[in-house]
Order: structure tokens, then C-alpha cells, then sequence
């Protein structure tokens, strides 16, 4: 990472990086497909911290709740090495070719977990919700994780990516209750007593939201 910042990233060879870390090229190779990999040194790590919490959650875990707590697992490893993380933010600003490849790994994460609620959800679940609820997730945790890399630190990502899975949580509660309850039809006269009570009644809306 200090010598793409320091010299540039199209100026710094697989050689050199292999000399500054005191391996032969083929040592670096072994682990690394391509020089673009050499920024996400840590990925594929995380990506089996995260199958690891996934398939060692309780079966009678609700689905969701076990990517959810996968996913703030997933950030706590992100947050343990700031130095990495911060220096990899300035990189990817700078270099289009490692702002794509930061979009492949991410997305990584996504068919991780969308395999895994496709497997766990109710067989009668949308077929859309597991691919929407595993891209949502992966938004918030990119969310906190970017606000947190642009700020140099300073932000609590942590505190951000639990208000967005709460935010989660209400969706699918209020989806359950509306989906289930009976629907009321009503035809009322446009009076501002109506207004009063339409209003209260979306007050109400609101709190179950």
C-alpha cells in the first residue's frame, strides 16, 4: 500500500513489491492471481470469517438475523486493521481499476449471503428477497464502512450499521403485519373532522413503522 500511494500504482511492478516484502515473485503469486489483488489482501480471509458465522449459526437462528450477524462480524474485522483500510480508501480514489475490483469483492460477500438465505428462508419467500435483502444489507455495511474510511476514522461505523439493520428489522416487521391483516375500504366526506381522524390514523401508520 505505501509504495502504490507513494510512487503510483501503474508505476510500482509485481518485482518490487516482492522485493520491499523480502519474498520472490513467485511467493507473491502463489497467493496473488494479479497485481489488482494486491489491495484486498484481506478479503478472501473475511469472506471465511463470514461462511465460518453463517454455517455455525443455530438452524432455529431467523436467517436474517444470522446475515445481519455475520455482516457486523464482517465489520469489526474491517475495523481491526485501520491502517489498511484507510490507506486501501485513498488508493481506490485514485486508481478506476481498484475501485472496480473493490465492487468484485464486495459483491463476493452479496453471493455469499444470498446463498445462504435463499437455503434458509421459508420455501414460500419471493424468489426476489433473498437477492434483495443480501444486497441491502451489503449497502448499509458499505454505507458505514465508507462514511467511516472518508472521515479518516472518526465516525462510530459500528453505531451506523446497527441503526440501518434496525431499519431492516421495521421493514420486514411492517411487511408481515400488512401483509396479513385485512384491508378496509371507506368512501368519508372531505370534512376537516375526516382530516382530523385520517391524520391521527397516520400517526398511527407511522408508530407501527
Amino acid at each position: 500500500m505505501a509504495l502504490f500511494l507513494e510512487e503510483g500504482y501503474e508505476n510500482v511492478t509485481v518485482e518490487a513489491v516482492a522485493g520491499a516484502s523480502r519474498v520472490s515473485r513467485r511467493t507473491v503469486f502463489r497467493h496473488f492471481e494479479s497485481k489488482d489483488e494486491l489491495a484486498f489482501p484481506d478479503h478472501t480471509e473475511r469472506l471465511g470469517l463470514v461462511q465460518r458465522r453463517l454455517v455455525e449459526s443455530d438452524p432455529d437462528t431467523d436467517p436474517v438475523e444470522a446475515v445481519i450477524a455475520a455482516t457486523e462480524e464482517s465489520l469489526r474485522d474491517f475495523l481491526g486493521r485501520p491502517e489498511l483500510v484507510l490507506r486501501r480508501y485513498k488508493l481506490t480514489r485514485v486508481v478506476p481499476e481498484l475501485r472496480k475490483r473493490e465492487v468484485i469483492e464486495h459483491e463476493r460477500y452479496v453471493a455469499l449471503t444470498r446463498a445462504f438465505l435463499r437455503e434458509r428462508l421459508p420455501p414460500d419467500t419471493p424468489p426476489f428477497q433473498p437477492m434483495g435483502l443480501a444486497a441491502l444489507i451489503d449497502a448499509i455495511h458499505r454505507s458505514a464502512l465508507g462514511n467511516w474510511a472518508r472521515s479518516g476514522g472518526k465516525t462510530d461505523a459500528m453505531a451506523e450499521l446497527s441503526a440501518g439493520m434496525e431499519w431492516i428489522r421495521r421493514l420486514l416487521a411492517s411487511q408481515s403485519t400488512f401483509s396479513t391483516a385485512p384491508l378496509l375500504l371507506a368512501v368519508l366526506p372531505d370534512a376537516p373532522q375526516t382530516r382530523r381522524v385520517l391524520s391521527s390514523l397516520k400517526d398511527a401508520a407511522q408508530e407501527l413503522l
